[in-house]
């Protein structure tokens, strides 16, 4: 039998959840990275910056 105690113990410290922005924010996302994609701007540091799973401050 497995013993979660020990697997929940030895499992990686999970980030606090980070909450959604609002609808109209992620719009305003979606148009940002539309235009930056239609004018060949878009880069993996840019991405990272919103789907890389840390919120800045």
């Amino acid at each position: 039998m497995i013993d979660l105690e020990n697997l929940m113990k030895d499992a990686p410290e999970r980030e606090a959840d980070i909450p959604l922005p609002s609808m109209e924010e992620q719009k305003r996302i979606v148009a940002e990275l539309k235009a930056l994609e239609e004018k060949g701007e878009l880069t993996p540091e840019i991405l990272e910056k919103y789907f890389g799973g840390k919120q800045s401050n």
